[in-house]
């Protein structure tokens, strides 16, 4: 039988090739480089079925578009291939359909139901059609020629073959053929090899669309201490002995972490010249190394990668926190130049000492280590933390513009995203108040009448990375600027505040501010202090924003 199945299709496959349309062919015939759908063992079903629902709607909806006359009139004179198939089942049975599936989806669950096993059969058929790629003819043109027409050959012959079976189980119904005859060929072309030449198309196609410069962020998987930039296979890696961070190796480069095992945070950039200069400014550690790509197209994490052919290559590779795996971080700067030896620009961390053999520097207090936990509060994004001493809290909050006898339930506040407001906590003198994307207390009206009767400091920051950071003391503002970009002012007591943080330095800028804020109020923001104001859950709407 399955010479004469292979004739009978064979006949008729080119009539059905040729209306497959070339765009969902292609998205068919790259499946196999696309990640295999996400499946849900707890709610089983056919495997065609799963195969046909995890195709894009797009796919379906054109292929029955394109082929549904063409496969109603098939002739196909073909031998039986139900024999083995169970009769339907008898009685009713009920069937739920939602209004948003494709006919073609709904159908072929429909088919599932009324002869079962029916989609199984003609899974198998076909992948016995295609297993010696009898019916298969050489691929040949570009990247997108080639994985449509690889697409589509598979499809063809899943659609005459669920055409010949459907046929003779009795249900002949178009969209039910289509349905199943696309689950059938996206399950084959998930397992089946690319065709010969596609790779080589692949990278011609990407040669000619690369663009420069190129830039991207990904979280990287760390295993034993390690991660590559990589064109293939994981690169074979010696100690690090020479730099302490990174080494050239075949097919790569690998870079030596602080984290064992876990995922640390990697920018990429190509460069379409070289860098000026090394700007080691907010990194602990930087190299430059001179590696060689043998085909190209190198990355991290499957992110942003390096042009996609041959040649000498230079990568400067700038590490932070390696000592402090919750801030760990890399970035990796890519570009064409002729070998030369490694150059170190920046060498602090101790790990990097130990990897060379060198004395470890001694460890440096940074009071902004105690202040990361609000990274992962729900300050996270933007807010200004205000610390008020001398004042009453409802004077703090006339200050801010607010009635204190108006209170509003904090939770409808932060689910109507309405104007801006203010949630309070008086702890016995000092008053922290707190702005949840807000930032009226970063303006000079506020702390000048918060700080009539003591100081007032505020933090603020947002989504694009701007902050203020200010000061005010006995109903005047003393010093308010951006850290990093502005000065603050000569003031004794804000020189204080500030001593030993390096706001140049952007690392941790929210966190360092706070610091100020505390040293110059005697007062900090603690985790529990947002707990305190989550029970009291009331917070104040601010008339004037400031």
């Amino acid at each position: 039988m399955g010479d004469d199945l292979a004739v009978a299709v064979a006949a008729v496959v080119p009539a059905v090739r040729a209306v497959i349309p070339p765009a969902p062919a292609a998205a068919l015939g790259r499946l196999r480089l696309e990640p295999e759908p996400r499946r849900f063992p707890d709610a089983p079903e056919s495997e065609v079925l799963w195969s046909l629902r995890s195709l894009p709607s797009w796919v379906v909806e054109r292929v029955h578009g394109a082929v549904e006359l063409t496969v109603a009139g098939l002739d196909v004179p073909a031998p039986s291939v139900t024999a083995a198939l169970r009769p339907p089942p008898s009685g009713a049975f009920g069937f739920f359909a939602s209004e948003s599936e494709a006919e073609a989806v709904r159908e072929t669950r429909l088919l599932h139901h009324a002869r079962p096993g029916l989609l199984d059969l003609v899974a198998d058929l076909t992948a016995g059609l295609v297993a010696e790629d009898r019916l298969l003819p050489t691929v040949e043109g570009g990247e997108a020629e080639i994985a449509a027409a690889h697409g589509a050959d598979h499809l063809a012959i899943a659609l005459v073959t669920a055409t010949i079976a459907a046929r003779e189980a009795g249900r002949p119904e178009t969209a039910g053929i289509v349905g199943t005859a696309l689950g059938v060929a996206a399950n084959l072309l998930r397992a089946r090899p690319m065709p010969e030449g596609y790779g080589a198309a692949l990278r011609e196609k990407q040669r000619a669309e690369y663009r420069l410069p190129q830039s991207g962020s990904t979280f990287v998987t760390v295993r034993d201490h390690v991660f590559a930039l990589t064109e293939g296979e994981f690169p074979a890696y010696g100690g690090f002995a020479e730099n302490g961070l990174a080494e050239a190796a075949e097919g790569g480069v690998v870079v030596r972490t602080g984290t064992e095992n876990g995922s640390v945070q990697v920018g990429v950039r190509v460069l379409a010249e070289p860098p000026a200069a090394a700007d080691t400014l907010g990194w602990d550690e930087v190299v430059d190394l001179g590696w060689h790509a043998e085909h190209g197209s190198a990355s991290v994490g499957g992110g942003v990668a390096s042009p996609p052919w041959p040649g000498d290559y230079r990568v400067r590779v700038h590490a932070y926190g390696r000592d402090d795996p919750e801030t760990e971080s890399f970035s990796l700067w890519v570009w064409a130049a002729p070998p030369a030896p490694p150059v170190v620009h920046a060498r602090a961390d101790r790990l990097g000492h130990r990897l060379r053999g060198e004395p470890e520097p001694p460890v440096v207090d940074r009071p902004e280590v105690r202040y990361r936990w609000i990274g992962r509060s729900r300050l996270a994004v933007a807010a200004t933390v205000t610390v008020v001493t001398g004042l009453p809290a409802d004077d703090v909050i006339r200050a801010f513009g607010a009635d204190p006898g108006r209170p509003e339930p904090l939770e409808e506040l932060r689910e109507a995203y309405a104007d801006p407001w203010l949630a309070v906590l008086d702890l016995d003198g000092v008053v922290v108040a707190i702005e949840e994307n807000g930032f009226s207390g970063s303006h000079s009206p506020v702390l000048t009448a918060a700080s009539r009767a003591g100081r007032a400091a505020s933090m603020f920051w947002n989504v694009n990375g701007m902050t203020r950071l200010s000061f005010a003391r006995g109903g005047e503002l003393v010093s308010a600027f951006e850290p990093g970009l502005g000065e603050p002012s000569a003031d004794e007591e804000v020189t204080a505040a500030l001593a030993g943080l390096d706001l140049e330095n952007y690392r941790d800028r929210t966190e360092k501010g706070l610091v100020a804020v505390e040293r110059f109020t005697g007062r900090g923001l603690y985790p529990e202090d947002l707990e305190d104001i989550d029970r009291r859950g009331v917070a104040y709407l601010l008339s004037d924003p400031g």
